[in-house]
This record gives structure tokens, C-alpha cells and sequence, in this order.
């Protein structure tokens, strides 16, 4: 007779069963964050589900968390009071319970990755394969590849599943910058698993014609490249980075040497690479709302109230600084500029230890960097995936403070 095979106990096997609802929980959601081509979109309505079940089923807010949620929290709570300056309300209760929401996202997806790191690797992947649907979608869109191909892009540029191809290309620079690190530190033999999404994904960067988008990438590559220079004292690692660095930019421009063979393709990247368009230096163009809005801050320190600026000048803020003092009073402003200190020093010191979380703070951490430049000449206070990245990296500065208490690393993580 052959011996019964041990059977898990019942706790065991349900304990697992959740385990494995919640990560999936976690990576739908994160992948619905590439799809709001209507709103609201279906990313709005299942966080809305989620973080209230979660909430009741052990999400835990710890110290490392709490100055996140406290700064949020006091930023829009600014908004109140800048609303209340206004004689009609309108739009902006709506507006601020978006940023209120998008601010609880941050703190949820902070605290959960405190809890379980090892979702970093799941939420990555999920970015990945947002980043990679919306891109096909947004070039098909661009060669207009099928009827109503047109409904994924904007002004004649890829925006994929997106209302705004300007939110579009800074959407996918994550997982983009992610390739790119793995195309560094990898194995020769995984270059083109690495390398053919990373270009999918930087095509439809590319076809975004979005220049803030351009900037953001080419920043947060540079110092993606430079993090892992730095990181890695082995000598024949570093001339590997400076290879791979090469091979990785060679590809790059050959693929954009190929679409500029495309008529269309280029007379709009002649128009778009201008570095100011007419649009940026017009009498009330974007340089000249700057300087008008901030001398309508400086005599209004409780704000104007929320989107009453756009409504004014026909458009809106385009700067993330000026919107914070317009439309959350200098309280907000104060609130979001310490939190983005906070986060970018937090974040610096932790930035090269070792820890098997790192690769993906590692990159959260300078893509954030490079959204804190692009903030000054763009609103980026409602974009879903910027809180995502404050949440990935407040995850990590959250667990570098659990460390400095129990004095070990995460054992599970893989």
C-alpha cells in the first residue's frame, strides 16, 4: 500500500486562496490605470470598490506611511479653503473629491507594499502590460489601421487609451524605463525580451508627439543609467551599462530615423520638437498665464478656488506650483511642496541599498523625479498613475523605516 499523501489543513489552503485574490486585486488595478479614455473611468470605479474591502479586511496604516496620508490630506484640505473663496462652488466639490480620492490610491497602494513587497514584481508587470496594450492601441490608432482606429489618438497624435496624449506618453515611461534597466543589468541572452517592448512602448511614446513626454523619458533614462553606474563598482559591469546604454540608444534612434522616412510623421515632429510653440509664447500663452497667475497668487493667499483659473484665461494652469496655490491656497502649496521634499530626500537616502525591492523603486523613484521637472509646465494633480508612483515609492521608504525597527529584510520577497 503507498502512503497518503499529506494533505494542507483547510486554514492553510483558504490562507493561500486569499493571497492570491489579493495580488490579483492589486495587479487589475493597476492595470485599469491605462485605460480612461471616458470618465469615469473604470480604474476610478474599482478602486472605489477595492480600497473600502481592503480597508476592512486588514489594510494597515503604519508611521512610515503616516506622513504621506497626513500631507495629502492637509493639501486638500487647502482646496476647502480655496474653494470657499468661491460665490459659486460649480465644478470644484466634484474636482476635489477626485483629488481626495487620487490621494487615497497613493496611500493605499503605500501601504499595501509595505505590507507584501514582493507585489512590487505584480504591480511592475501589470504596468508593463497597460503600457504595451494602450501603445498598440495608440499606433494602430495613428495609421489609422482599422475603422474608428481614430478614437485612440488626439490632434492626430497616438494617445492610445487615453483622453490626452500629453498624459499618454508619461503614463508609459515607467515601464519603458523599467525595460531599460532591465536591458542594463541583464543577461546578453535576454536582450530581446527586453528590448522589443521597450521599443513598442517607446514608438508609441514617440508617435505621442507630446515634448513633455520626450523630456520626462530622456530624463529619467539618463539617470536610470547613470543610478546603475553609480550602483555597480565592478569595472567590467560598468563598461557592460556602457554598451548596453549604447545598444539601447542605437536602437532608439534607428527606430526614429525609420518613422521620420514617413512624411506625415516628420512634418509634425518638425512642428513639435520646437522647443516653445505659439501656443507657449502668445501674448496669453502658457509663459504668460505663469507670470500672471503667480502675481494673482501672491495677492491671494487662501486661493481662487478650483479650475476658476482655466475658466478665466481659457486655459489652465499648465504648473503644478501655480495650480497648487490657485486652486488648494498656499496651505496646499506648502503641504505638496514639503510632501514632494520629503519624498524626493527620503527617497535619495535609500536610493542605492540593497534590498530585493530595489529595481523597482529604482526606477518609481526617477521616473517621480522626472514628473517633479515636467509639473512645471504641466497639471499633473489629477494624473492616476502619478499618485501610483508616490504610492511605490512610499511603499519602499514605509519598509526602509519597518527595517530600522526589526533589523531584517523581508525573507518572502521574490
Amino acid at each position: 500500500m503507498t502512503a497518503a499523501a499529506p494533505s494542507l489543513p483547510r486554514q492553510a489552503i483558504n490562507a493561500k486562496l486569499v493571497s492570491l485574490l489579493a495580488s490579483a486585486a492589486i495587479a487589475l488595478g493597476v492595470f485599469l490605470s491605462g485605460f480612461v479614455i471616458r470618465e469615469p473611468a473604470p480604474y476610478e470605479l474599482y478602486m472605489a470598490a477595492l480600497i473600502p474591502i481592503w480597508a476592512l479586511f486588514g489594510l494597515h496604516l503604519s508611521r512610515g506611511t503616516a506622513p504621506l496620508l497626513v500631507l495629502l490630506i492637509v493639501f486638500n484640505l487647502g482646496g476647502v479653503v480655496s474653494m470657499l473663496q468661491m460665490d459659486t462652488f460649480n465644478d470644484a466639490p466634484l474636482y476635489l473629491a477626485v483629488s481626495l480620492f487620487l490621494a487615497l490610491t497613493s496611500v493605499f497602494f503605500a501601504a499595501v507594499l509595505e505590507r507584501r513587497p514582493e507585489l512590487y514584481q505584480l504591480v511592475f508587470h501589470a504596468w508593463i502590460a497597460a503600457a504595451l496594450s494602450t501603445a498598440f492601441f495608440g499606433i494602430l490608432g495613428y495609421f489609422h489601421a482599422f475603422p474608428g482606429a481614430e478614437m485612440f489618438t488626439k490632434f492626430e497624435r497616438a494617445a492610445g487609451v487615453f483622453e490626452d496624449p500629453n498624459v499618454f506618453g508619461p503614463f508609459i515611461t515607467l515601464p519603458g524605463i523599467y525595460l531599460l534597466y532591465r536591458l542594463l543589468t541583464g543577461p546578453a541572452t535576454r536582450i530581446p525580451y527586453y528590448a522589443l517592448p521597450l521599443l513598442v512602448i517607446a514608438f508609441g511614446l514617440f508617435l505621442s508627439f507630446s515634448r513633455g513626454a520626450w523630456g520626462l523619458f530622456a530624463i529619467s533614462a539618463m539617470l536610470i543609467t547613470l543610478a546603475v553606474f553609480i550602483r555597480h563598482r565592478s569595472g567590467a559591469f560598468r563598461v557592460k551599462i556602457i554598451v548596453m546604454a549604447l545598444i539601447a540608444l542605437a536602437l532608439l534612434v534607428a527606430g526614429m530615423v525609420i518613422a521620420l522616412q514617413i512624411p506625415v510623421i516628420a512634418d509634425l515632429f518638425a512642428d513639435r520638437a520646437r522647443l516653445v510653440q505659439d501656443y507657449d509664447g502668445a501674448r496669453l500663452g502658457r509663459f504668460a498665464r505663469h507670470a500672471i497667475g503667480f502675481s494673482i497668487a501672491l495677492e491671494s493667499p487662501f486661493g481662487i478656488g478650483p479650475l476658476v483659473f482655466g475658466k478665466t484665461f481659457g486655459e489652465d494652469t499648465h504648473n503644478i506650483w501655480l495650480k497648487a496655490l490657485l486652486a488648494y491656497s498656499w496651505l496646499g502649496f506648502a503641504a505638496y511642496a514639503m510632501l514632494i521634499v520629503w519624498t524626493l530626500v527620503a527617497g535619495l537616502r535609500i536610493l542605492f541599498r540593497d534590498r530585493p525591492w530595489h529595481p523597482y523603486f529604482l526606477c518609481a523613484y526617477v521616473v517621480l523625479v522626472g514628473h517633479v521637472l515636467l509639473g512645471t509646465v504641466i497639471d499633473t494633480d489629477h494624473w492616476r498613475h502619478f499618485y501610483v508612483l508616490l504610492g511605490l515609492v512610499w511603499g519602499a521608504i514605509a519598509l526602509e523605516y519597518r527595517l530600522a525597527y526589526t533589523g531584517r529584510t523581508h525573507a518572502s520577497f521574490r
